[in-house]
């Protein structure tokens, strides 16, 4: 019977101890449950009443340049291959490679004793007719005077004029002899026939070189100035053949292969005679004084051709335009810090602006930097107002 009881006892306890359990559990999920709602209404609560910071820049009235860019390389304005003019031994080499020379600078030379050989040779049978000439002058005028006396035939006559034109005749070809052989031993002192800059030297001392030689002695090309050829597309062209006909002198802007630096600025040369039907482009030339040779041949560029230049117009940074499927908007910032979104129409962009060609005007402020946390009526502080550059 004790045993009963005490077993009874136990079990009542062990029911209570699991009641009192049980509602320690649910009174501490109601207060974790309470206090989580409480933290979640204040993040939702908390930044409604907090500014959104953005950057705001204002629009501004100004010019802006209309360019057509295109794809280019550096030609040289000349590039000539110096060859030899006649046959014979490379004595002396007076150039460095790389360095810059002037028209008519000696540039190398080969041997020339031959030639000298071919000179000499020539004078001295030159001297020799001449000396059959004057013979033969004095013989004629003999003979004229017999003629004259009766004492010799008409015939006789004839024969000695026509012997001295014969010897006229050979000595001009002598003369002609004794030019050629001048000009072969010109032609053994290499000269630069225009200024510009050396390549590589493409035959050592010592070798023999001829006038059939296909690589030459070496290059040189002419850097100053200098051309860039670069193309654009065909529907640009009877803007550009407009501008040329009113006289106009077409900035050229030659920038490096990321479009970051400026590298030169020339002029409009001349523009292809035909379009490229593959490409449906047509090529143009633009000349560069590249007095601090900042072009160098084969290089790389993008030209930028000034066609245009809008004046007065409504500016604002590239980064305030958004663009939804129907338009283009931009966020504005109204006198009560608010922003509210407004539809515009883009006339033109270039680098890191925009010109408007509706729905904004100067002097309004628009939000550059945000907007992805930006809806209408959201009310913004701005970080920093920059205003839009502008650029004549």
């Amino acid at each position: 019977m004790k045993k009963l009881i005490k077993s009874q006892l136990q079990f009542w306890l062990i029911g209570l101890l699991a009641v009192i359990l049980v509602i320690i559990g649910v009174y501490q999920f109601r207060a974790r449950s309470g206090d989580a709602q409480s933290t979640s209404n204040n993040r939702r609560s908390g930044p409604r009443s907090q500014d959104v910071p953005v950057v705001t820049a204002a629009a501004k009235t100004g010019d802006m340049n209309v360019y057509l860019n295109g794809l280019g390389s550096v030609v040289p304005y000349n590039t000539i291959t110096v060859k030899s003019r006649v046959d014979g031994q490379l004595v002396n080499v007076l150039f460095q490679e790389g360095q810059t020379v002037s028209a008519g600078q000696l540039l190398a030379e080969i041997d020339p004793r031959p030639f000298q050989v071919q000179l000499t040779q020539a004078e001295g049978q030159m001297a020799r007719d001449q000396a059959l000439l004057v013979n033969a002058k004095v013989d004629l005028e003999r003979y004229q005077v017999l003629f004259s006396q009766d004492s010799v035939p008409k015939q006789q006559l004839d024969t000695q004029q026509s012997l001295v034109r014969q010897y006229e005749g050979v000595v001009r070809a002598d003369q002609g002899q004794v030019d050629n052989a001048k000009l072969q031993l010109t032609y053994s002192r290499i000269t630069a026939p225009i200024r510009g800059r050396v390549g590589l030297r493409l035959v050592d001392v010592g070798n023999i070189v001829h006038a059939s030689d296909a690589n030459g002695l070496v290059v040189i090309t002419q850097l100053q100035p200098i051309t860039v050829v670069f193309a654009v597309p065909e529907d640009n062209l009877p803007q550009i053949l407009s501008n040329i006909k009113s006289g106009q002198k077409l900035p050229v802007e030659a920038y490096d292969r990321e479009q970051k630096r400026s590298l030169a600025i020339g002029a409009l040369a001349s523009i292809d005679n035909q379009i490229d039907p593959t490409t449906g482009t047509v090529k143009l030339k633009a000349v560069f004084a590249n007095t601090e040779n900042e072009l160098f041949p084969n290089q790389f560029v993008n030209a930028r051709l000034l066609v245009d230049t809008l004046h007065d117009v409504t500016l604002v940074p590239s980064a305030a335009i958004q663009h939804s499927p129907q338009s283009a908007f931009v966020y504005v910032v109204k006198p009560d810090h608010t922003v509210e979104v407004r539809n515009i129409q883009i006339q033109l962009s270039e680098g890191d602006q925009t010109a408007i060609a509706k729905g904004l005007k100067p002097s309004e402020t628009v939000v550059t930097d945000g907007v992805d946390k930006l809806q209408p009526g959201t009310k913004v502080t701005a970080r920093g107002a920059t205003a839009a550059p502008t650029r004549s």
